[in-house]
């Protein structure tokens, strides 16, 4: 007789060296009010972009996940396929770690959880930073594409007037995380009460954005 095992729900955060920490801080956060299992994984460039950007302690950022494992361990159990996960995050995702994952070659365990993704068929969503783009840069971005992940540039949305980092942030992560079926209430979504909203703050009280 075969027993059905039951596995915990499992996002992987991977997070590189590309500016934007805080979109990783804010989506650990959020997994854990959503009671998801969340493994860490933190680049050596990272590690830099979190002093530079943010007043958190490795302990402070490390603290936020359920299981935390270090980029050189290539044997941790992200590695393999048959670790069940709901897919990877990786934000924010530097250029260097979008070109080991168009090209196969995976030289840290953030690329190769991303490339074990990829290949159990798994969403993989890469809050790639970087601008302007260059030919390498897009080319890339279509080799991930094609292989079944998805490029989520961190692209602020305005028609909810967002007043502080905060908001901007958080409309951010909630759509990434809309990516994995993760729905959640920390940006104000398009309905027709925010269209009616928006409507009455355009000019003199005509509609906003008529004229696009």
């Amino acid at each position: 007789m075969v027993a059905r095992t039951e596995e915990p729900t499992r996002l992987v955060v991977g997070v590189t060296g590309a500016t934007g920490i805080v979109y990783a801080v804010r989506a650990l956060d959020i997994l854990r009010e959503l009671g998801i299992e969340s493994h860490l994984v933190v680049s050596k460039s990272a590690a830099l972009t979190r002093a530079y950007e943010t007043d958190l302690s490795k302990d402070d950022l490390e603290g936020r996940a359920d299981v935390v494992h270090h980029h050189t361990d290539v044997g941790a159990p992200l590695s393999s396929g048959s670790f069940q996960t709901s897919g990877m995050l990786i934000a924010p995702t530097s250029m260097r770690t979008l070109g080991e994952i168009a090209s196969g070659v995976t030289s840290s365990l953030v690329s190769r959880a991303a490339d074990v993704t990829l290949k159990e068929r798994r969403p993989l969503i890469l809050l790639v930073r970087e601008s302007p783009l260059n030919l390498i840069h897009l080319r890339n971005m279509t080799a991930v594409t094609e292989a079944g992940a998805t490029v989520f540039p961190p692209v602020p949305a305005f028609y909810s007037r967002p007043s502080t980092i905060e908001e901007i942030v958080d409309h951010t992560v909630g759509r990434a995380l809309d990516q994995f079926g993760l729905r959640t209430d920390v940006f104000p979504r398009w309905d027709q009460d925010l269209r009616d909203s928006a409507r009455r703050s355009g000019p003199q009280g005509e509609p906003a954005g008529e004229d696009a």
